[in-house]
């Protein structure tokens, strides 16, 4: 059983996300993680999304020259956002949820 408390840091995670990229959600995995399963599942699933989008993003970025990224670049955009916030509230809902397309770096 997932308390509240552990919910609650890992939607967190996700919501700390729009604004502190990298940093907020790192602090709350790394002085959470071995306290709750939970929390490191999201974490590891966070950093797994995040270099993910990265690397797409770069893809898309180099693929501008051929006008094919000018498409995929604002759909990574989104796709990042209803992605965090779809997963921020299966976080809270004590649900563990996989992010589509992401490439599992982190197990």
């Amino acid at each position: 059983m997932v308390t509240r408390d552990e919910r609650m840091l890992a939607m967190a995670i996700f919501v700390l996300s729009l604004f502190t990229t990298i940093i907020g959600p790192l602090l709350i995995w790394l002085l959470k993680k071995d306290s709750s399963t939970f929390i490191d599942f999201y974490g590891k699933e966070y950093f797994n999304f995040l270099i993910s989008y990265a690397i797409y993003s770069l893809i898309a970025g180099i693929l501008t020259i051929v006008l094919i990224g000018f498409l995929i670049l604002p759909l990574l955009g989104v796709g990042y956002f209803l992605f965090t916030i779809i997963a921020a509230i299966k976080a809270y809902s004590g649900y563990k949820y996989r992010i589509p397309f992401v490439i599992r770096l982190f197990s």
